[in-house]
């Protein structure tokens, strides 16, 4: 039950809701789906609210204890206050403002006011402490992840370069893409220029707080205008960040957040004031809330000297301090009343405040009379100390029990007995999986069997691996990656062989995910153990370095054993064909996951870009900051292992059409070569005309690497009408004999080369690979 305020207008009222579902969070907040079930508006009309209807509820709390100390961390840095969305009303009713003339302008620029989330009501939560906001629900998806074999068009297109549209794909992404941009060029012109970082594409995290309606021939909304972390100078945390830093000193902030610029908000309505008409006592509200929002904290980047002499200022700072103890409930109406009249009392509870932990319970002890009755009652009663300490344990156990840590029979024991708590307390510190682990065998033996066991049953039983995707289908429809249309027809085609390869496959794939730490561990601790005379912190050190470096390298324990499979099944079935891209990415680590799903993209389109999207979104969600779901970081993922080998695939099928009209050339491989082994000897020369020996392979790598590379390069690109596996080896040999020649002609010179046999190899070896690498990578890119 909560007491509500209409946004743009003077209505109050109270209505009773009942929350349907969680919806997700960040660090600006949690959103909720809820619905009305009362209202009692006696005070005025309260827009947009009505009874049995369903609206999206946003508090301005972060669901994570971490999101919140690190939020509120970044805020107190740059305004040297709390985080006033959370605990100021005037600041939550100054962006809820904010929101409503930007949607009119929405109207405006984009013909539609719908582009723009209507926002509702304002209202404080007092058991939570926080502020919070009643916004129309939209039913959407961030975006479709598209099959798309014309990246290279898009890239153009992207580059501002002329395109005919017909030729294009990726028709969600360029929308959006158009949308944010042009949204963004909006809010600037309406003076909401920190608004706009919430939209703007280079931060790669802002994609999500633009959805598409799912309905016919939806529209895309911007429903996010809350920012959660201050913007720092010195601390970019997206590759946007570091240009609208730039920008934001430019227009005088230092520090960026919420903040808009008045004088130009006036300025756009005077020139559309038709639209406007109805808003002027919504303007005169926003103009005040602004100001007292800005002067509710110090803010020395834009205050400065003023906090030197301002007793407005401080006036200000104060009062809302007091207004946000008593919405965070630390102080009562009394309190926040004594408070009120008394000011140097109010800078002496600010700076106690200041004081980890005591201070707060300093705080509460004297501003707060349930706080202090609480208090001072445990003091005097051994009874309603022992009831206090229960009601905690209770509390933390529920919370311990919805975050998963404790299952509802451990729950119900922990609540009952205060030896098995405190046996849980050490571990709640950790992880949650970590610390179900190590208190809950049961759930051990399940999660062992689930990571060790479970993948080899998957191999060896099909009902069991139907059963999987199966389960991934579903997950797949809750998360709007596979519609409905979609599923059924994966799941109509599941008895098929080749589906029924491909799945275990793909168990053979999960078998492989502890492969390579496991062998990381093996190795850190073999390393430790043969090195005894090293002082153990830095053989420790040295161990947890070879974990780490197992973690990175491109091919690592498991990839290897991931690729000889496919290789494996290549030559045991002696089918090239229907392997022939897994069995070269399965090599490569986390893209090697990928490998079946590009794979499958001709025969099986539909379960080739679902299981592509499944596991684009599985790998990113892991990345701190930009691993959010539908974030750019998912779409970059999926184009590149998705999407850019299709397009990959067509230019190389249209280039092999065009070249059957072409006369194929091979007298300038004999070329290429003359020229690479005249380049080696005239080096040789030069180095033994210099120092008096020959130079060693190891002395002269960059031309090694580069000199056949060019050869390899030229040669595919000269051989005219010729397929490309005889493009390849036609490079390779040109490699193989520039290797050869180049070594006789060193031989030359008897008294410099001491094994010609073994230089001839490794020239050989390291020429033939170059110039292969050439020849692919040219293909490739041109």
């Amino acid at each position: 039950k909560y007491r509500i305020k209409s946004v743009g207008g003077r209505g109050k009222g109270n209505v009773s809701l009942v929350i349907d579902k969680f919806v997700g969070g960040g660090f600006a907040g949690q959103v909720y789906r809820v619905k009305i079930i009362d209202i009692d508006a006696k005070e005025g009309v309260i827009s947009g609210i009505e009874k049995d209807a369903v609206y999206a509820m946003k508090i301005l709390i972060p669901p994570s204890g971490f999101s919140l100390l690190f939020r509120n961390a970044l805020y107190f840095i740059g305004f040297q206050g709390p985080f006033q969305l959370q605990v100021n009303p005037v600041a939550a009713r100054a962006g809820a403002l904010w929101q409503k003339f930007i949607r009119r302008g929405a109207k405006i620029r984009f013909n539609n006011e719908r582009t723009v989330v209507d926002i509702h009501a304002t209202f404080v939560d007092e058991k939570l402490g926080s502020c919070g906001e009643l916004s129309e629900w939209v039913d959407g998806r961030v975006w479709d992840l598209e099959v798309d074999d014309r990246l290279d068009r898009l890239r153009k297109w992207r580059k501002g370069e002329q395109v005919d549209e017909s030729m294009l794909g990726s028709p969600e992404y360029r929308e959006k893409y158009i949308f944010m941009h042009e949204f963004v060029r909006l809010m600037h012109d309406m003076g909401g220029h920190e608004f706009a970082r919430q939209y703007e594409w280079s931060t790669a995290k802002s994609q999500p707080n633009c959805l598409k309606r799912n309905e016919k021939d939806g529209k895309l909304v911007a429903v996010d205008f809350r920012a959660g972390l201050a913007l720092l100078p010195f601390l970019p945390m997206s590759p946007g960040d570091f240009s609208l830093i730039i920008k934001g000193i430019g227009r005088g902030s230092l520090v960026q957040f919420d903040r808009g610029n008045l004088d130009e908000l006036s300025k756009f309505i005077e020139s559309h004031s038709e639209h406007f008409e109805d808003m002027t006592e919504m303007l005169d509200e926003l103009k005040a809330s602004e100001r007292i929002y800005r002067n509710s904290v110090p803010d020395i980047t834009h205050n400065h000297i003023k906090l030197l002499y301002s007793r407005n200022l401080w006036s200000t700072i104060l009062g809302s301090a007091v207004t946000g103890w008593r919405v965070k409930n630390i102080v009562d109406e009394k309190g926040a009343q004594t408070l009120s009249k008394n000011r140097m009392l109010t800078l002496l509870f600010m700076l106690v405040g200041l004081v980890p932990f005591f201070g707060l319970f300093v705080r509460k002890l004297f501003g707060h009379s349930d706080w202090r009755r609480h208090y001072i009652t445990m003091l005097k009663s051994p009874g309603y100390l022992r009831q206090a300490i229960k009601v905690k344990i209770l509390e933390k156990v529920i919370v311990w029990h919805r975050a998963g840590r404790v299952d509802e029979g451990s729950a119900e024991r922990l609540a009952g007995s205060n030896i098995k708590f405190l046996f849980h307390l050490p571990f709640s510190f950790l992880p949650v999986g970590l610390h179900r682990i190590m208190t809950d065998p049961g759930y051990a033996k399940a999660r062992l069997d689930y990571l060790l066991f479970r993948p080899f049953r998957l191999y060896f039983n099909s009902d069991l691996r139907e059963e999987w995707l199966r389960d991934m289908v579903e997950e797949g429809k809750e998360k709007n990656i596979l519609s409905m249309e979609d599923s059924k027809i994966i799941l109509s085609r599941i008895k098929e062989p080749f589906i029924q390869k491909y799945l275990k496959s793909l168990a053979v794939h999960v078998c492989t995910l502890p492969v390579t730490q496991v062998v990381s561990v093996i190795v850190a601790f073999t390393y430790v153990a043969m090195h005894p005379e090293i002082p153990r912190a830095q053989a420790w050190a040295v161990g947890l370095g070879i974990i780490a470096l197992f973690q990175v390298v491109p091919i690592s324990p498991g990839s290897l054993v991931r690729g000889l499979y496919v290789l494996y099944l290549v030559i045991k079935e002696r089918n090239f064909r229907d392997y022939n891209i897994a069995v070269f990415l399965g090599f490569f680590k986390y893209i090697g996951y990928l490998a079946f799903p590009i794979q499958m993209a001709y025969r099986y389109p539909v379960l080739a870009r679902f299981m592509a999207a499944h596991w684009a979104r599985e790998s990113v969600q892991f990345v701190p900051v930009f691993g959010e779901s539908g974030a750019l970081l998912e779409h970059w993922v999926y184009r590149l292992f998705y999407n850019h080998p299709l397009t990959l695939r067509r230019r190389i099928v249209s280039r092999v059409e065009m070249r059957k009209t072409m006369k194929t050339r091979y007298w300038h491989t004999i070329f290429c070569t003359a020229v690479a082994v005249g380049i080696f000897s005239g080096v040789d020369y030069a180095y033994m005309a210099h120092s008096g020996v020959l130079p060693a392979l190891s002395q002269i790598w960059w031309l090694a690497a580069v000199v056949p590379f060019i050869c390899g390069s030229a040669v595919t690109l000269g051989f005219g009408g010729a397929s490309m596996g005889k493009r390849i080896i036609g490079a390779a040999l040109c490699g193989t004999a520039t290797g050869t020649l180049y070594t006789g002609a060193s031989f030359m010179y008897e008294a410099a080369v001491v094994d010609f046999v073994a230089a001839c190899v490794w020239r050989v070896f390291v020429f033939t690979l170059v110039a292969a690498v050439g020849a692919i990578i040219t293909e490739i890119v041109q």
